[in-house]
């Protein structure tokens, strides 16, 4: 890798990691809108992954004071339970056509998020988290998405960002945790991607830290909003670039 597109990697691992110290969600997005033209997708997806368990596990230990266990579990079992279901329906299901589907949705629903400053926060008990956990590991398996629908119903349930994070983070870093073990079975862990990966760590890390200090400037409406505009952006990503890809 010349030293323009090294610079280009760099880049885009220091703006992800800012963006996930903010809102917690959508690193991902950045990464692979500038990694698809210098990586390889094998190479995009195992770094994603990799610097996914890292952000999401400080993102964590930062928020460990609103984690709770109790709120956690649901999601957590849900997801155990629907991830191999998803992976299985992969046999039968072409999940070429999903991901614009669902990409269509966030766009849906973040420009309608983003049209009402207030939503009527959803009133219900742990078996319909459980029952979310379940779609959004099913999702994850068929997909790969794994987190959207539980940042989705965070945002509906009304929780404190705080609590929010405290929920759909670690979500995430138990599928990038599964997600990880699989790709490391498979043998695609390269050399070369692992050398890629210790010279993005120190810009990852930095990026990360630079954006955990401006999540602490946000408030609750505003993190909404931060929010509603990545899930904006990565329902708009998915649909355009999944159609172009079929046409």
């Amino acid at each position: 890798m010349d030293a323009i597109l090294l610079g280009l990697f760099l880049s885009a691992t220091f703006l992800g990691a800012v963006v996930s110290g903010v809102a917690g969600f959508g690193m991902g997005v950045v990464f692979a809108g500038v990694w698809a033209h210098i990586l390889t997708p094998i190479q995009t997806a195992t770094l994603i992954v990799g610097y996914g368990l890292v952000t999401q596990s400080y993102g964590i230990w930062k928020l460990r004071h609103a984690l709770s266990w109790r709120r956690l579990a649901p999601f957590l079992i849900g997801g155990t339970v629907g991830a191999p279901i998803g992976a299985l329906l992969l046999t039968y299901v072409d999940p070429t056509y999903l991901t614009p589907a669902v990409g269509v949705l966030l766009v849906l629903y973040s420009i309608y998020g983003l049209a009402r400053p207030e939503i009527e926060p959803v009133k219900v008990g742990l078996t319909a988290d459980a029952g979310i956990g379940v779609i959004n590991g099913l999702l994850g398996g068929l997909t790969g998405l794994v987190g959207i629908i539980v940042t989705i119903w965070c945002q509906l349930r009304g929780w404190p960002k705080d609590e929010q994070r405290a929920v759909f983070q670690p979500v995430m870093v138990a599928a990038s945790a599964l997600t990880a073990v699989s790709l490391s079975i498979a043998g695609v862990v390269t050399a070369e991607t692992i050398k890629l990966y210790l010279l993005g760590l120190p810009l990852l890390l930095a990026g990360l830290w630079i954006g955990f200090k401006l999540y602490g400037k946000l408030n609750d409406a505003l993190f909404r909003r931060v929010l509603l505009a990545l899930l904006l952006v990565s329902g708009l990503v998915l649909s355009v670039l999944h159609v172009s890809d079929l046409l």
